[in-house]
């Protein structure tokens, strides 16, 4: 069974870091797109990721978050992290992370929202991250 716990949310002033962890058990990275989602107060999840990584490691962000959080993970434990730095009010909501397998030519990219749709994905519970100015 595969599941997703993420950890690391908090309550934050403008400007301030937080760095985002996803434990991930019961699927190997390999052949898996990971991401980082968001949801704001009030709003649906946006389809696509704001932070993506391949099992290779190739990143890809939306441009809200670029220059500013970094997406990473360690394959021998598991583990998806996101480091946030010179955090906005704008980006309080739930984070959650996701694992999906890659079948056939499928590309990991964040913007891949077809690919975040597949019904074989995998998502967490989400984690709180509150920044106040």
């Amino acid at each position: 069974q595969v599941q997703l716990a993420e950890s690391g949310g908090d309550s934050v002033q403008v400007g301030g870091s937080l760095k985002l962890s996803c434990v991930v058990s019961g699927l190997p990275f390999g052949d898996t797109c990971l991401g980082w989602f968001r949801q704001f107060p009030g709003v649906e999840r946006e389809l696509g990721a704001i932070a993506g990584i391949s099992d290779i490691g190739t990143t890809s962000y939306a441009d809200s978050v670029k220059g500013r959080f970094t997406i990473s993970q360690d394959n021998a434990d598991n583990m998806l992290y996101l480091q946030m730095n010179s955090l906005k009010p704008e980006d309080t909501a739930t984070y959650y992370c996701a694992v999906v397998p890659l079948v056939g030519a499928e590309y990991c990219h964040a913007s891949s929202t077809t690919l975040w749709l597949s019904p074989y994905g995998h998502w967490g519970q989400g984690t709180q991250v509150n920044v106040s100015s």
